[in-house]
């Protein structure tokens, strides 16, 4: 499978229609976006060069535009669904100069294709969008109005198609996998960093059962323990592991970009009891909120559940418990539309995917067990097949 035909033409031609119609709805004559998960699912363009000033442009009708670095478009080339006419690169001397910026050449190539005026939405609130890009585009379009866009794209996203579960469905055998290498290879006194190669030889070599390989995950392994697992995103150290601590393991199964997470925690030794009752009110909530991820409920339904059960058992989570997940580029998987958690009464729909995320960060130690799952015309789907338990080692 090359990279061009990740997806049909007719599905990057429906998502297009989509994001143009809900341009119309906000009054938008073009659209740009800067946000590298958007890019992709609009193009395909699949690149490690967010690391510079790139975007692509969508009219009110017709195809969009890619832009970034000229040694770039080689990349957009390979990988975009329109033809090399839509590519346009930047030459590098305006890469990290202080004397140019990439988007002063972006409104010079908008003047030239008519396209300088009306209103215009940008993405103001994501990581690739710089002040100073702002302000260049604002300064070198005078004839336009910016507007904020944020999430237009993300929100169209949120239902995914037949093949984007399928790419996910895929990503969580991998899960499985790495799941399965942490269970085998964490012991007292193995080094962190040596668990950390053995999940990612698991996240990423070829299976040839699946027919395919793993991708970098948007977000790196994040297994804390003891005191440290308290926070919920360290990474890791050269430390060896030890007896009486107990570890969460935050990872995610990667396909085509197409992400999903999954949390157990690992305890060396025998629990204390604090541990062992947290365990037992989180999957207890867990039920409560699988049951309620039903299409025609809202997120507050299914965060409600949860939150309930645990406070029955006097525990407090002062923070969210789930997010949308699919398509992602470092440095979140997160789809940054809607959460799992109370007053958010976006309503659930079959083919809109999530992470469960019910961990708990205490004060001195935390623990995770959590679900992706997706939304179906009954129960939902859970995407992987790993025991929904605290695993002890002795």
């Amino acid at each position: 499978m090359t990279r061009q035909n990740r997806f049909a033409a007719e599905e990057y031609q429906a998502r297009l229609g989509r994001t143009q119609a809900a341009m119309a709805q906000q009054g938008l004559d073009l659209l740009i976006l800067s946000d590298p998960s958007n890019m992709a699912w609009i193009t395909g363009y699949d690149g490690w060069s967010f690391y510079v000033h790139q975007c692509v442009i969508v009219p009110s009708s017709g195809k969009p535009f890619w832009f970034g670095r000229g040694q770039d478009a080689q990349g957009a080339y390979r990988t975009v669904w329109m033809p090399a006419d839509q590519v346009i690169g930047y030459p590098d001397h305006y890469v990290q100069s202080n004397e140019r910026h990439p988007m002063e050449y972006l409104c010079q190539q908008l003047t030239d294709r008519g396209l300088a005026k009306g209103t215009i939405g940008v993405e103001m609130d994501n990581y690739w969008y710089s002040a100073r890009a702002h302000e260049r585009l604002s300064h070198g379009l005078p004839n336009a109005t910016i507007k904020d866009a944020a999430s237009l794209v993300n929100w169209q996203r949120a239902v995914k198609s037949d093949q984007e579960l399928a790419y996910m469905r895929q990503a969580a055998r991998i899960a499985e996998r790495m799941h399965q290498r942490i269970a085998e290879k964490a012991e007292v006194g193995l080094r962190k960093c040596d668990l950390v190669a053995e999940i990612y030889d698991a996240g990423l070599r070829y299976d040839a059962a699946l027919g395919v390989g793993g991708d970098y995950p948007a977000i790196v392994p994040l297994l804390p323990s003891g005191p440290d697992a308290a926070a919920p995103h360290l990474t890791w150290d050269d430390a060896p592991m030890q007896a009486g601590q107990g570890t969460f393991f935050e990872v995610a199964g990667c396909v085509h970009r197409y992400h999903v997470p999954l949390s157990r925690t690992v305890f060396l030794g025998t629990p204390p009891q604090d541990f062992l009752d947290a365990e037992e009110a989180v999957l207890e909530g867990m039920e409560a909120g699988l049951e309620a991820a039903r299409a025609g409920n809202t997120c507050h339904d299914m965060a409600d559940a949860f939150f309930t059960a645990l406070e029955a058992r006097g525990i407090v989570k002062d923070n969210r418990c789930g997010y949308p997940i699919g398509l992602s580029y470092p440095p979140d998987w997160g789809e940054r539309t809607m959460s799992l958690r109370r007053g958010d009464r976006t309503e659930l729909k079959p083919g809109m995917t999530f992470h469960f995320m019910t961990g708990l960060w205490m004060e001195n130690w935390g623990y995770e067990t959590t679900e992706s799952i997706a939304i179906t015309h009954g129960a939902p789907e859970i995407f992987c097949d790993v025991p929904r338990k605290m695993l002890i080692k002795d």
